[in-house]
C-alpha cells in the first residue's frame, strides 16, 4: 500500500511539473509570440532567475540564426544545382532534337550529294550532268579537307572533314558519266561521324544501324570495340547500365565483400 501511494505521489509530482503552452504565431509580429513564450517560461521555470539567463538566450538565438543561415545556404545551393542540371538536360535534349535520323547508309542525304559510312569508310555520291567526262572532275582529298566539283564551276563539296582520313587509301571514280563516287578510309576506324563536313547538319549516331553481317570481316580487337559500342548503344536506349557501369558495379560488390565491416548503407550503384 505504501509503494502504491509513493508511486501516485511521484506521478502527481511529474504531472504538476509539466505545463502546456498555447499561443498563435503571427508572422508579421513574431516578437509578440516570443514575449508570450518568455512570460510563460518566467512564470513556470527558473530560467530568468539565473544570472546567465540573458547569455544563455543569446547563445540560443545565435545558434538558431546560424542553423537558419546554413539551411538557407543549402537550399540555395540545391536550387542552383537543380538549375544547372535542368539547363544541362535541356541543352542535351535540344542537341538531340536538332540531330537528324541517318539515311540507310548511316549518313545523310544533302541537297547536292549524299554520304554514308561504316566504321572503317566514308562513301559519297555526287550526281553530275549526264555525259560528264573524268577530265572535268575536281576531287581534292586531303587529311582533313575535301573539295569536289567540276572544273570552272562552284565546288559541290568544299570544307573541313569531320575527322581525318587516310589519304593514300582514298579513291574516286566517275560512274556512268553521271555521278562521282568517292570512297575514303577513316583514320579512326572505331567512331561514327556525325557529319561529313564540320558545320554541316549532324546525325544522331545513336540511330546508326551497323551491318552486323560484316563484323566477321574485322580483326579481333576492332570487332570487340564494335560489339561493345553496339551493346552500350542498346543499353542506353533501354535505360540500362552500360558495360562500363556494370564493371564498376561488379568491382564495388567485390570490394564490399572483402570489407564486410565497412558501412555501405549510403552507397549508390550508378
Amino acid at each position: 500500500m505504501t509503494i502504491l501511494s509513493d508511486y501516485q505521489e511521484e506521478q502527481q509530482h511529474q504531472q504538476a511539473s509539466s505545463f502546456s503552452f498555447n499561443a498563435v504565431l503571427d508572422p508579421s509580429n513574431p516578437l509578440e509570440f516570443l514575449e508570450s513564450a518568455f512570460n510563460f517560461a518566467s512564470q513556470n521555470s527558473n530560467l530568468f532567475k539565473s544570472d546567465s539567463a540573458e547569455k544563455d538566450i543569446m547563445v540560443l538565438v545565435h545558434s538558431i540564426k546560424e542553423r537558419t543561415k546554413a539551411i538557407a545556404e543549402e537550399e540555395e545551393r540545391l536550387k542552383e544545382a537543380r538549375k544547372v542540371a535542368e539547363k544541362e538536360q535541356e541543352e542535351k535534349q535540344k542537341e538531340k532534337d536538332n540531330k537528324l535520323v541517318p539515311n540507310e547508309g548511316n549518313g545523310l542525304d544533302m541537297e547536292n550529294y549524299s554520304w554514308g559510312q561504316s566504321l572503317q569508310e566514308i562513301t559519297i555520291n555526287v550526281p553530275v550532268p549526264q555525259g560528264t567526262k573524268s577530265r572535268l572532275v575536281v576531287c581534292d582529298i586531303k587529311n582533313k579537307y575535301l573539295k569536289v566539283g567540276l572544273k570552272g564551276q562552284v565546288p559541290i563539296i568544299d570544307g573541313e572533314l569531320f575527322k581525318a582520313v587516310k589519304v593514300d587509301d582514298c579513291i574516286w571514280s566517275l560512274e556512268d558519266e553521271k555521278a562521282i563516287s568517292i570512297l575514303m578510309s577513316k583514320r579512326e576506324q572505331c567512331e561514327w561521324w556525325k557529319s561529313l563536313l564540320k558545320g554541316d547538319p549532324e546525325i544522331n549516331t545513336q540511330k546508326v544501324e551497323p551491318e552486323t553481317s560484316k563484323l566477321s570481316d574485322l580483326d579481333s580487337e576492332t570487332r570487340s570495340v564494335v560489339e561493345k559500342m553496339m551493346f552500350d548503344q542498346r543499353q542506353k536506349q533501354l535505360g540500362r547500365p552500360t558495360s562500363d557501369d556494370m564493371q564498376k558495379q561488379q568491382l564495388m560488390k567485390q570490394f564490399m565483400a572483402q570489407n564486410p565491416n565497412m558501412d555501405f548503407s549510403g552507397t549508390k550503384f550508378t
